[in-house]
């Protein structure tokens, strides 16, 4: 709501000065396609990037060179920085299956060209099994203007088309990608993540990357099994989880990791192959 308050303010402010809700801004290095009736870009606009938090700790667990997965890329507003960190010599693989959502990851990667060659984008949705269907929508958009009909009765995010998106394992989507090695994933993919760990088995297995992963018990409230089979399933492979900045290994039991969050909620957990 403070989000929403600020936004109306800051759009009614420009329509005074003739100017739109829509821009190009630079922030924090680098630029940006930007509409402040949207939450992630006014949180870009407003606070120099979206979750500066996580940002931050970006700089802690990604290296020169690294090779990093955003699964869940949106609008590329964690694709950008994380780019800057790998360097000339690191590559980004983003995927994003909403059409509305990649189209403006592509847009915002075109207007910083030095990183366009570190990143590789993929409009795919990533399943447990191959030749699981493409749902017609999934969130993307986390609206702050006032028309809130149709939005998620929590998140508040808004259903954005799949239209021409792909869908596959992670593990045969990296096929024929020649990726040597897998340093760090980004997981946030709103209650999906269980099915994007299942289709990763093997890449997990091979590569072993560091995971850092939104957890928010109340997206699974549909699939309510689903998170306690995610937190079992790294457990198995070999990751444990633990706080991202202090490092303190996480409550391994399902039910007791959900207490630690706030109903509503979420919270960062960094999964560490061990």
């Amino acid at each position: 709501m403070l989000a929403r308050w600020g936004s109306r303010g800051v759009t009614t402010l420009r329509t005074l000065m003739g100017l739109g809700s829509e821009l190009k801004a630079m922030r924090s290095g680098f630029l940006w396609d930007l509409d402040l009736t949207e939450g992630i870009d006014f949180s870009i606009w407003l606070l120099g990037g979206f979750e500066p938090n996580t940002l931050k700790q970006y700089e802690q667990l990604v290296k020169l060179g690294s090779t990093v997965l955003d699964i869940g890329a949106n609008i590329g507003a964690h694709t950008l920085p994380l780019a800057r960190l790998v360097g000339p010599a690191g590559r980004v693989l983003a995927f994003e299956p909403t059409r509305w959502a990649y189209d403006k990851l592509r847009r915002n990667l075109a207007l910083n060209p030095a990183l366009t060659g570190r990143v590789d984008c993929f409009q795919t949705l990533l399943v447990a099994e191959q030749g699981e269907s493409l749902p017609s929508e999934i969130y993307s958009s986390w609206p702050l203007s006032d028309q809130q009909e149709g939005l998620h009765d929590q998140h508040k995010g808004r259903l954005m088309t799949t239209a021409g998106a792909s869908v596959s394992t992670l593990d045969n989507a990296l096929e024929g990608l020649r990726v040597e090695n897998i340093d760090f994933i980004k997981l946030d993919v709103d209650g999906n993540e269980y099915a994007v760990i299942c289709g990763a088995l093997h890449t997990l297995k091979t590569h072993r990357p560091t995971l850092l992963m939104e957890l928010a018990p109340y997206v699974f409230d549909k699939r309510p099994g689903e998170f306690d089979a995610l937190i079992r399933l790294l457990l198995e492979i070999g990751y444990m989880p633990q706080h991202p900045v202090s490092r303190r290994i996480l409550p391994i039991e399902p039910d007791q990791l959900r207490r630690t969050i706030p109903d509503g909620g979420s919270i960062n957990a960094l999964f560490v192959p061990i």
